[in-house]
């Protein structure tokens, strides 16, 4: 070989170990990261992608920009083995064909709005009633289905995914062009941070949230009957046969719904109580001590197999704790996992439900000029 030609090989060479060395380097500071990938095609031709956000302890949180859904989310058990905790599919068609909304970004009113109507001043307005009489989680075809534009985030001390989705005037019968922005972090500190804010050029309502079902244990594999659940609320807003909040702020003490210690979410369940019922089991609004606004540890549940811990922190007034009632065997998740009765929990942060109709609920009436912004904290650590 001429002496020139080993030259050039030589840097090739040193250039690639430089290179790799480099890479490892990174890897074993722990260096942030998120990565892209393709992850189908909608009906309408709508390009879909796949975002996942590592940290340095290994944490890995999965988001596609289709409904703003969390796919999976992977965390350390007490003895640092890695598992998901979240249910949902391995594909965006299961997605798209039959989602009880898994892991979704929910718009422009997470929760129901009674008989699907509500007022603003002197104009009334009419939604679709898609769950019985009422309207539920922005209606047919709500934020949760919709494709957002996405644009990764990275810093030295977290990465993120920002979403925005332009609402028009009049869709789903909601008033008002609503721009809706939702930025996902991870942190070192294996928290995910969902930041929400939502302008309107009409006055219109607007209650976001996140649909994340849970299972510490497995991921939807086993029921949630034995997590341990703490919910820092005296107070809980009873509800009608059809799911809509009666208006009254009911005390939680003495009741089933006393969660201000923390009690396994199987222990009262099936309790001779109206209230359950009503819900056929937990699917209810606690009004959340301390100022709306602040925020504050709202929900703690743990599970004692995994050892695992879930810390929700919000500035909502509100969080909607589900019990997986509805789940009933004929959804089959991601590595095979069938969702049966109970297999998941929700703790969707939130104002309350049936809000517009409820004046002396917290609003959620969004007018033009202003900005509707709230924060919550899903923190994971084990015991």
């Amino acid at each position: 070989m001429k002496p020139g030609k080993r030259f050039w090989l030589f840097v090739f060479f040193a250039v690639l170990i430089t290179t790799v060395l480099n890479s490892c380097q990174k890897e074993r500071k722990g260096e942030m990261t998120i990565h892209e990938k393709e992850f189908g095609t909608t009906p309408e031709g709508e390009s879909v992608k796949l975002y996942t956000l590592s940290n340095a302890k290994g944490m890995r949180v999965s988001i596609t920009n289709y409904g703003g859904t969390i796919t999976e989310i992977i965390v350390p058990d007490k003895n640092g083995d890695f598992g998901d905790v979240v249910l949902g599919y391995d594909s965006l068609a299961a997605y798209i064909a039959d989602s009880p909304y898994f892991g979704c970004l929910i718009g422009r009113y997470g929760n129901r709005i009674a008989k699907g109507r509500f007022s603003i001043g002197k104009e009334s307005y009419t939604l679709a009633t898609n769950d019985g009489p009422n309207h539920l989680h922005g209606g047919v075809r709500g934020f949760d289905k919709r494709v957002w534009k996405a644009e990764p985030i990275q810093t030295s001390d977290s990465v993120g995914l920002k979403l925005v989705y332009l609402s028009p005037d009049g869709e789903e019968g909601y008033p008002g062009n609503l721009t809706a922005t939702v930025v996902y972090t991870l942190t070192r500190e294996n928290e995910i941070i969902i930041d929400y804010a939502a302008e309107s050029d009409q006055p219109t309502v607007c209650n976001l949230t996140n649909h994340s079902y849970f299972n510490l244990k497995d991921a939807g594999k086993s029921p949630i009957l034995d997590h341990s659940l703490q919910i820092l609320a005296d107070r809980y807003t009873p509800i009608d046969k059809t799911f809509i909040p009666t208006g009254e702020l009911a005390a939680v003490a003495g009741t089933p719904f006393d969660f201000l210690t923390p009690q396994t979410i199987g222990s009262r369940i099936d309790a001779d109580d109206v209230q359950l019922a009503n819900g056929l089991g937990y699917d209810h609004n606690f009004v959340l001590n301390g100022e709306q606004g602040t925020m504050r540890l709202a929900v703690q549940v743990s599970e004692p197999v995994s050892g695992r811990v879930l810390s929700v922190y919000t500035t909502e007034p509100g969080v909607q704790f589900y019990s997986g009632n509805f789940l009933d065997g004929s959804l089959v998740g991601k590595d095979g996992a069938v969702y049966q009765y109970r297999h998941g929990f929700c703790l969707e942060t939130q104002h309350f439900p049936d809000s517009p109709n409820q004046p002396h609920f917290p609003s959620t009436l969004l007018n033009p000029g202003e900005v509707r912004e709230s924060k919550t904290v899903f923190k994971f650590s084990v015991q």
